[in-house]
C-alpha cells in the first residue's frame, strides 16, 4: 500500500492562539501515528508550541514571519510549499482570512495539489461582521476561488456547516469533529499537594473555566452567575484557567473585575495551564463551564468531557446538540439568571454530576478522541485522491 503523504499548513502554533493550534498539533500527531507521512508548515508567530505535544514522526517546518509576527505571513513558507507541493498527495490548510493560508491554497491550486480547507469558524456570519467590508472584499476576491476549488471544506460540526457563508460559490463540504487527548495524569499525591497549596477542600465542588480569555467566551457572564450563587451561600471554588497575551487590555479587565468581586477569595487563577498542571486541574474539577457566544467546535469542552467532567455550555458552542443528546452536561441560554439556576442545581447534586460526567467521557471517547478521528481523516484523503 502506497504511503499517504499529506502537508498541513497552519498560520501559528502558539499556545496563545488556543484551540486552532492545539487541534492542528493533535491532528498531525494522530495522522503520523496512524501511518501517514505528515509535514506541518507554520510560522514563528507567538510563543510557539511550547509544551503542546507533537509526535516526533511529524516533519515540522517553522518559517520566519515577515514583515512582522502580527500578520503571521511568511514568504519563505510559501516558497517552500511551491517547491515541494509535488511531493504530496493532499494539502490540509487551516484558517481562512489569514494571508499565509490564503496564499497556500492558491499555490495548491496552481500546482494541481488537492487541498482541504478548515475555516476555523471564520465563515460564521457573526464572525464576518467584524471588519465587515474588508472581509467581504477579501472573501469575494481571494477566498471565494479557494473555496470553490477545494477538494473539501472541513467543518467540525453540523451547525458550523449549516450557517457558513460561502460568498456565492458551491463547496464540497465534509463534517468531521476535532479530537482531543489528555495530558498524563500526575500522581495523586501531586494533586493533593496542589489542592492544599491552593486551599481547595475536597468536599467543596470546583467550577472550572478553561480556555483562552476572549470577549466572546462569557467569562463576565459566568462571574456574575457565580456571584449570585455565592450571595445565596452555595459552596464552590472557581478555577479560572487561561490567558490572552494578544489582548492584554481584556485580560487586565478580567483581572480588575475579579479583584473587585467577592469571588476573589475563592477563585484560583493559574494562568495558561498545560502538561501535569492541566491534568491536575482537570482531575480536580467537578463541572466545566463555557457560556460562549460562538465556538465552531469547543476544544476545552471536549477535553473536559474526556476527563469525565460534565459541562455547562451555551448554544453558541456548536457541539451542544451532541452534549444534550448524550446527557453529557447542560445547555443553557446566555443569560445570568438561566446560568445561575443551572449551576445551582449542578453544584447541589453530586450524583447527577457523576452520571453526566460518565456520559461525557463515553461521548468524548467515542466521538472526539484523536484515535477515532484519524481514520476518518485518512478515509477523506483517500476519497479525494480517488476522485482526482
Amino acid at each position: 500500500m502506497t504511503l499517504l503523504r499529506v502537508v498541513h499548513v497552519v498560520p501559528s502554533l502558539a499556545w496563545e492562539d488556543g484551540g486552532p493550534s492545539a487541534a492542528a498539533l493533535g491532528m498531525v500527531s494522530a495522522l503520523a501515528e496512524a501511518g501517514v507521512a505528515v509535514t506541518l508548515l507554520t510560522t514563528d508567530a507567538g510563543a510557539g508550541p511550547g509544551a503542546l505535544p507533537i509526535s516526533e514522526a511529524v516533519s515540522l517546518h517553522t518559517f520566519r514571519c515577515w514583515p512582522s509576527q502580527r500578520y503571521k505571513f511568511s514568504p519563505d513558507l510559501l516558497r517552500w510549499m511551491a517547491r515541494h507541493a509535488g511531493a504530496y498527495d493532499v494539502a490540509h490548510i487551516h484558517a481562512l482570512f489569514s494571508p499565509v493560508s490564503t496564499a497556500a491554497a492558491w499555490i495548491a491550486r496552481q500546482q494541481g495539489l488537492p487541498y482541504v480547507l478548515r475555516p476555523l469558524g471564520t465563515l460564521d456570519p457573526a464572525d464576518l461582521q467584524k471588519k465587515h467590508w474588508l472581509k467581504l472584499r477579501y472573501g469575494r476576491w481571494l477566498e471565494a476561488p479557494n473555496l470553490a476549488n477545494a477538494a473539501a471544506i472541513h467543518f467540525t460540526s453540523e451547525p458550523e456547516a449549516a450557517i457558513a457563508h460561502r460568498f456565492g460559490v458551491a463547496t464540497r463540504d465534509v463534517v468531521l469533529p476535532l479530537g482531543v487527548s489528555l495530558p498524563s495524569a500526575p500522581p495523586d499525591s501531586d494533586e493533593a499537594d496542589l489542592r492544599a497549596q491552593w486551599g481547595l477542600s475536597s468536599d467543596c465542588p470546583i467550577v472550572l473555566f478553561l480556555g483562552r480569555f476572549d470577549r466572546k467566551k462569557g467569562i463576565e457572564l459566568l462571574m456574575a452567575a457565580l456571584e449570585q450563587l455565592q450571595a445565596e451561600g452555595v459552596a464552590f471554588h472557581w478555577i479560572l484557567a487561561g490567558a490572552n497575551p494578544y489582548d492584554p487590555a481584556y485580560e487586565k479587565a478580567v483581572g480588575d473585575r475579579l479583584r473587585r468581586s467577592p469571588l476573589q477569595g475563592q477563585t484560583i487563577q493559574p494562568g495558561f495551564v498545560t502538561g501535569a498542571l492541566k491534568a491536575s486541574v482537570l482531575g480536580m474539577a467537578d463541572v466545566s463551564v463555557l457560556p460562549s457566544a460562538a465556538e465552531n467546535f469547543g476544544i476545552a469542552v471536549a477535553e473536559a468531557m474526556l476527563a469525565s467532567i460534565p459541562v455547562v455550555i451555551s448554544e453558541g458552542v456548536q457541539i451542544h446538540l451532541a452534549v444534550q443528546s448524550a446527557g453529557a452536561g447542560w445547555v443553557v441560554p446566555r443569560q445570568v439568571d438561566a446560568l445561575t439556576d443551572c449551576l445551582r442545581q449542578v453544584l447541589q447534586n453530586p450524583a447527577e454530576r457523576h452520571r453526566r460526567g460518565q456520559a461525557a467521557q463515553q461521548l468524548a471517547a467515542r466521538e472526539y478522541a484523536w484515535g477515532a478521528i484519524a481514520p476518518q481523516l485518512i478515509a477523506l484523503y483517500q476519497q479525494i485522491l480517488a476522485s482526482a
